[in-house]
C-alpha cells in the first residue's frame, strides 16, 4: 500500500490565466505562485485545498468540455467537489454573483446534497454539504 497523506492539487487547463484568477478568488482562492516557463499560476484556498491553472487550450475547445458535453462517455476527471457548511449560503452567493447553477440542489443516497456549476473554460465544480450530524474528516481524526 501507498501511505498517501492528502490530495496535493488540481490541474485545471484554462484558456485565460486572468479570467480563471478572478472567477476563482470570488471562493476565496488567492494566488500563491505564478510560473511563467511552466505556464501555471497556483491558488491556494484558506481550506487548504490547491488549484493549479494550467494554459495552452486549443481555440476549438474553449467551449466545449469533452467528458461532459458529449453524449459518449470517455474516461477521465469529470468535475472537483468543494465540501461546504451551508449549501443555501452557497446558492445565494452564487446568484449575486449571477453564476447560473446548471444542476441541482440533488439529493444523493448518502445524504450529501449537492450543487453544479461551470468555470469559465467549462469545468464542473460541485458545492456539497454533508448531512447534518455528520463528522467531517478533520473532525474523526482529532
Amino acid at each position: 500500500m501507498i501511505a498517501i497523506t492528502r490530495l496535493d492539487h488540481v490541474g485545471l487547463r484554462v484558456a485565460d490565466f486572468k479570467r480563471s484568477v478572478s472567477f476563482y478568488s470570488k471562493f476565496g482562492f488567492e494566488v500563491i505562485r505564478e510560473d511563467n516557463i511552466e505556464r501555471v499560476i497556483v491558488l491556494r484556498h484558506a481550506s487548504g485545498t490547491v488549484l493549479n491553472l494550467l494554459d495552452f487550450v486549443d481555440q476549438d475547445a474553449k467551449q466545449h468540455n469533452v467528458l461532459l458535453d458529449e453524449a459518449v462517455r470517455y474516461a477521465g476527471y469529470t468535475h472537483i467537489a468543494l465540501q461546504v457548511e451551508e449549501l443555501l449560503h452557497v446558492m445565494n452567493y452564487l446568484t449575486a454573483l449571477n453564476i447560473v447553477i446548471t444542476e441541482g440542489p440533488v439529493a444523493f443516497g448518502d445524504g450529501k446534497t449537492s450543487v453544479f456549476i461551470r468555470d469559465p473554460d467549462r469545468n464542473v465544480i460541485e458545492f456539497t454539504q454533508l448531512p447534518l450530524g455528520h463528522k467531517t474528516r478533520q473532525e474523526v481524526t482529532k
